[in-house]
């Protein structure tokens, strides 16, 4: 035989222990992580990979620095992203959303607690960056039934004795997300629950050069699958079994999950947002869809494309309407310099024409990372003034969009991509070209 144990039990056959992300090279881990299909196109395509340790550090420093910043003692997460990326730990995630039975302290001291399902906490081995993993964050009915008080009393309890180990007399408590019954034990042991969402998501938003390195990673992973994607896409097959290869091809690179449907053929792409079924795409129809696809490494990659399929060309008002959509990202993209108020982003740029007023897009950008993060800039006439009073910083990563498509019309073109905030500007992360029948081409 030419193969041997040694080689069987490693991802990566041609490394050692550890793989160029700096996690275990074992076939038999538990952490999850990209596939050999991604480390080898990486590879090839001269992609540097995240160094995964720096990475944690990155994002915990980020959190201790907004709790010590804002005077709190520790912030307390139940959103399973805002988990995601104090731990860099990944449970169930889907189910989590609903059930929620994980939770994780982070004390202005560093130190960090993860509540996990009492039968699994082995998943939080890889990062020493956790100090201690229990169960008993459950307060849902499901599980708890009538009983739900007293679990939330108990798991208060503990909460309010790791703060006082950790912060002494400092009483004050962050919260994202949380069940009423806990939030209310909360406030029975003394403790000043303030909202933690806005601390969080103020971390997540400066991205560290190993999340960009990962989000670059997962780009090329996404954008990979989109291609498998859009060689399948054929008359004939209806929008659900064209949406499955993109979810299968993520997985097939070591993604996690996409957060919508969003893929719709012919006249239901007006209006946008209805997402995908069983409709057949016929010939000559348009196929659109928003990928919010969570990829390699828990990364979000959130672009969206437009493309004619059918062997005659596209009718002009369509390659008109797609033409203003990509003028609309592309000069709108432009506005990604640093110090650039957020107002800017709503006020400036590229304006919409009248006849696709009506139907625009929900926001002009959103920041992403391990989903659709802070902030979201809406059109003019959604701006509220004073919700996001801020300016662009470096590390930040936003998705510019585009919804191009009159009220009575029967299509919509639909467009999106990723975009980092440099030191001098910006740097386009989408690589995936436009449809060349849709540009006139």
């Amino acid at each position: 035989m030419d193969d041997c144990y040694r080689n069987n039990r490693k991802i990566d056959p041609s490394r050692g222990a550890l793989l160029g992300d700096g996690t275990l090279n074992d076939n038999d881990r538990v952490e999850i992580g990209p596939t050999q299909l991604s480390y080898s196109a990486w590879a090839e395509k001269g992609l540097t990979l995240p160094d995964l340790p720096q990475m944690r550090a990155y994002r915990l420093s980020r959190l201790v620095a907004q709790l010590q910043n804002a005077d709190v003692a520790g912030l307390l997460l139940f959103d399973p992203l805002n988990i995601r990326y104090a731990t860099d730990t990944t449970n169930m995630q889907l189910w989590n959303t609903h059930n929620p039975f994980r939770a994780a302290l982070v004390c202005a001291d560093g130190y960090m607690v993860l509540w996990d399902y009492k039968n699994a906490p082995f998943l939080a081995d890889h990062t020493p960056l956790v100090h201690e993993v229990r169960s008993g964050a459950s307060m849902f009915y499901f599980v708890t039934g009538e009983a739900v008080d007293d679990a939330a009393t108990r798991f208060a309890s503990e909460v309010a004795d790791l703060l006082q180990q950790h912060a002494g007399t400092n009483r004050h408590l962050a919260v994202d997300k949380i069940m009423i019954s806990g939030l209310r034990a909360l406030e029975r042991t003394g403790l000043d629950v303030l909202p933690g969402e806005p601390l969080a998501e103020r971390a997540r938003s400066i991205k560290g050069p190993d999340e960009i390195r990962a989000m670059r990673c997962a780009m090329e992973a996404c954008e990979a699958s989109v291609a498998v994607m859009q060689e399948a896409a054929e008359p004939g097959l209806s929008e659900d079994e064209i949406w499955s290869v993109l979810h299968a091809e993520n997985i097939r690179r070591g993604g996690e999950w996409i957060e919508t449907r969003l893929l719709s053929t012919g006249p239901r792409t007006n209006p946008w947002f209805q997402e995908c079924g069983p409709r057949i795409l016929q010939n000559n129809e348009i196929l659109a869809f928003d990928t919010d696809l969570v990829g390699c490494y828990g990364i979000c990659t959130d672009i969206s494309r437009t493309w004619w399929i059918g062997d005659r060309a596209p009718r002009p008002d369509m390659v008109d309407a797609m033409l203003h959509a990509v003028e609309h990202i592309q000069t709108n993209m432009s506005l990604l310099q640093p110090g650039t108020h957020f107002d800017e982003l709503t006020f400036g740029g590229h304006q919409l024409d009248p006849r696709y007023e009506a139907r625009k897009y929900s926001c002009r950008f959103h920041g992403v990372g391990l989903c659709d993060e802070w902030p979201l800039i809406a059109y003019p006439s959604e701006y509220m003034s004073g919700a996001f009073d801020a300016t662009l910083q470096p590390g930040m990563v936003l998705c510019v969009e585009a919804l191009v498509g009159e009220e009575n019309g029967d299509f919509c073109i639909k467009l999106e991509d990723q975009v980092l905030v440099t030191e001098t500007g910006f740097e386009n992360l989408t690589q995936y070209p436009f449809d060349p029948r849709l540009m006139g081409h």
